[in-house]
């Protein structure tokens, strides 16, 4: 049974840095694509970073230049560094996965989501 799981949330000052992580658990494919989201309650879900099952990278503008995605192949483990935090980054974050070489945009077409983890930024 495939599982993602998230942790490193928390609240930090304006400014301030979180690693969130995400592991995978009984993922049987070799060529998948990774992503975080981020959702605030009465919004819609936002796509914040992706990575192609190449290794390749995109970012939403809004996070460009502060957020890294990356994995740990060995670990089956995600991560989603976050510099530079502001308070509009506060959301809860979830990771997803989707079989395939290129991450989609949409949220929808994602079949594997984790429960999610809570960052709040306070100015």
């Amino acid at each position: 049974q495939v599982q993602l799981s998230e942790s490193g949330g928390g609240s930090v000052q304006a400014g301030g840095s979180l690693r969130l992580s995400c592991k995978l658990y009984g993922y049987p494919y070799t060529s998948y694509c990774m992503a975080w989201f981020r959702q605030v309650p009465g919004k819609e879900r936002e796509g914040v970073a992706t990575a192609n099952s190449d290794g390749s990278t995109s970012y939403a503008d809004s996070v460009k230049g502060r957020f890294t995605i990356s994995e740990d192949n060995a670990k089956n483990t995600m991560y989603l560094l976050m510099n530079s935090l502001k308070p509009e980054d506060t959301a809860r974050y979830f990771c997803a996965s989707v079989v395939g070489e290129r991450c989609p945009p949409d949220w929808d077409t994602y079949n594997y989501w984790g429960q999610g983890t809570q960052v709040t930024v306070s100015s």
